[in-house]
């Protein structure tokens, strides 16, 4: 059964009178891998600082297994905190770093003897894949070495709670990913609770179980990685987790919206008849047809090959989509698209309506498409349903 660890209730925060925390109400789960994703100044490294101690909200709760810990002070919470400059200590070597901070008083007045401290950095080292590394200079290491043994560090005392301030920041891609794996793999062989904060959304969704998106202070969503990127509840979180085309439409009845005067069948419903709503179609889910065979016709006004597929912008109406393919279609070419109702997300309008989903600032040149590639061709009641 699934235990809650850490509440956060209607906490507030501000600095110099910019409110940075907007009564956010947060839980963590013992055992969670949970990560804070937004832009920088969404709120989510003074959320993980509140958790940690370090800041006290202006107002509202923070409970740790059910007791209140507001005045709790950093060093006697079951927390500890890596952030993204590791602070190893360059005069020890890698065992020393890892114990020191079992070599300090413990907090019922007792030092673990030499054998216990042996026996835990060696079974960190175990863990965190540097068995055979204890006797090593740190700064003969490499940054994805660093990054493990200021992890071993930060769990050799066994806290219940690891709060990780965007660690993988200084590292090259390569590493970052092999991090990430690392990470999930060593956050399920010891059982603790991360609370990771990244602005990275591919971070995000490869290691967690739940991703907490926040924006303004607020936040806008939690949920699963899958949840978040195939239910964005708003056009900020469908832009910000992964690529997104949002359009205008109106809802005309369960399972059925209309987009650029064309309705087309979707797998949303719970709308008012005829509410206009924000619709996200993501890239991968726009298949490219000949132009007699699609919905919608367009000209496409700029590729870029990222290996495995192109990016493919294309103009329709005057707006311009993201299309991600393995077919080249050259510049100029004008093209079909079709769309299934499973690629076809429909969410209610929001404060973010408007403000994200339109892909003109990709292309060089906005080539305008001529009124009569824009007009809407002429078709019964059938023909415009899909």
């Amino acid at each position: 059964m699934t235990k809650e660890l850490i509440r956060l209730s209607s906490c507030s925060m501000a600095f110099d009178g910019d409110v940075v925390l907007d009564n956010i109400d947060l839980y963590v789960n013992d055992r969670e891998f949970l990560t804070l994703l937004g832009p920088s100044g969404c709120g989510k490294t003074t959320t993980l600082r509140i958790i940690g101690g370090f800041l006290k909200p202006d107002s509202g709760d923070v409970f740790f297994d059910g007791v209140r810990i507001n005045d709790v002070p950093p060093h006697k919470r079951a927390v500890n905190t890596i952030f993204q400059k590791y602070a190893l200590f360059t005069h020890l070597d890698v065992f020393e770093n890892i114990a020191f901070g079992l070599r300090l008083a413990r907090p019922e007045g007792k030092k673990l003897d030499k054998r216990e401290i042996t026996s835990r950095v060696m079974e960190m080292l175990e863990i965190v894949s540097l068995k055979g590394f204890d006797r090593r200079d740190v700064t003969s290491l490499s940054g994805g070495q660093q990054q493990r043994v200021a992890i071993a560090r930060a769990l050799v005392n066994r806290p219940k709670v690891l709060l990780l301030d965007e660690p993988l920041g200084a590292l090259d891609m390569r590493l970052r990913k092999d991090m990430q794996n690392e990470l999930k793999r060593i956050q399920q062989a010891t059982g603790i609770t991360f609370i990771y904060v990244t602005h990275d959304q591919e971070e995000a969704l490869a290691m967690s179980d739940t991703v907490v998106v926040m924006e303004g202070g607020v936040i806008q969503q939690i949920g699963t990685p899958e949840d978040i990127y195939n239910e964005p509840k708003n056009a900020f979180v469908a832009d910000f987790i992964g690529e997104s085309n949002i359009v205008d439409g109106i809802m005309h009845s369960d399972g059925v919206v209309e987009i650029f005067g064309r309705k087309y069948k979707c797998l949303d419903g719970g709308f008012e008849p005829m509410e206009p709503v924000d619709v996200v179609i993501r890239p991968e889910d726009v298949d490219i047809v000949a132009p007699g065979r699609g919905r919608l016709t367009g000209i496409v006004t700029s590729i870029t090959f990222r290996g495995v597929l192109y990016d493919i912008i294309v103009d329709f109406h005057g707006f311009k989509w993201l299309i991600q393919t393995t077919d080249l279609s050259p510049i100029g070419t004008k093209i079909g698209i079709k769309i299934d109702p499973d690629g076809i997300h429909i969410m209610k309008k929001s404060l973010f309506s408007g403000m994200y989903g339109d892909y003109s600032s990709y292309s060089a040149e906005y080539d305008e498409i001529s009124d009569v590639e824009h007009e809407y061709e002429s078709e019964s009641a059938e023909e415009k349903f899909e």
